[in-house]
């Protein structure tokens, strides 16, 4: 029975031919309290990077920790305990690996889920992740697209982590800037991109 999980599977540019990152999005999720638990106890079949949606702008500002993340792995830089708990850190502004968790990871009330699985091509085919992710997270799957991640963003909250600054809703005050391969990020992702990617160079 085919799944009815949009699962999202590519590979990144700079980082090993064999490793492939698969996303998952889900809204009106159930059961996050049961999945969080999974994860404390080490469940093994529970490897996976749990984000909560709404500390997430856009589908850049996630691959941008997965490509941290897959580098450090390949580059045996590691801070946490494997790659999927790297790429919660690698969003965080600063090098505090609990608060990452408490600020970016599944918490017991989250509703909405990014859920990120990094594995050899030979490791996990996508159609098996898929049919496991339908199995275990009580939710709605939606396509892992720019529109469907901000429409669970909480920009005040996003805000609050990266300390950005208030800006005013005047005509013209948005400048989106061209990123990698011709992507439109806004002035607030370029700050959240930089202080993601300086972490832990000082």
């Amino acid at each position: 029975m085919p799944s009815n999980v949009a699962l999202s599977s590519q590979s990144l540019s700079h980082v090993p031919n064999d490793v492939v990152v698969h996303v998952a999005l889900f809204q009106n999720v159930k059961n996050a309290a049961f999945l969080r638990r999974q994860l404390l106890e080490g469940n093994a079949d529970y490897v996976y990077a749990f984000i909560d949606a709404t500390t997430i702008m856009s589908t850049t500002h996630l691959l941008a920790a997965v490509f941290r993340a897959v580098n450090d792995m390949t580059s045996s830089r590691l801070k946490s305990k494997n790659v999927h708990s790297e790429v919660v850190f690698s969003l965080s502004p600063n090098n505090n690996i609990a608060e990452s968790f408490r600020r970016f990871g599944i918490v017991d009330e989250s509703t909405s889920l990014c859920v990120v699985k990094i594995a050899q091509s030979s490791e996990s085919r996508a159609e098996v992740i898929a049919e496991h992710l339908d199995q275990i997270i009580e939710g709605d799957s939606v396509d892992f697209n720019d529109e469907n991640v901000a429409r669970m963003t909480d920009m005040v909250r996003i805000r609050k982590i990266y300390k950005l600054p208030t800006r005013t809703r005047e005509k013209g005050t948005h400048h989106p800037t061209k990123f990698t391969k011709g992507v439109e990020v806004s002035d607030d992702e370029v700050i959240v991109l930089g202080l993601m990617a300086l972490r832990g160079a000082s």
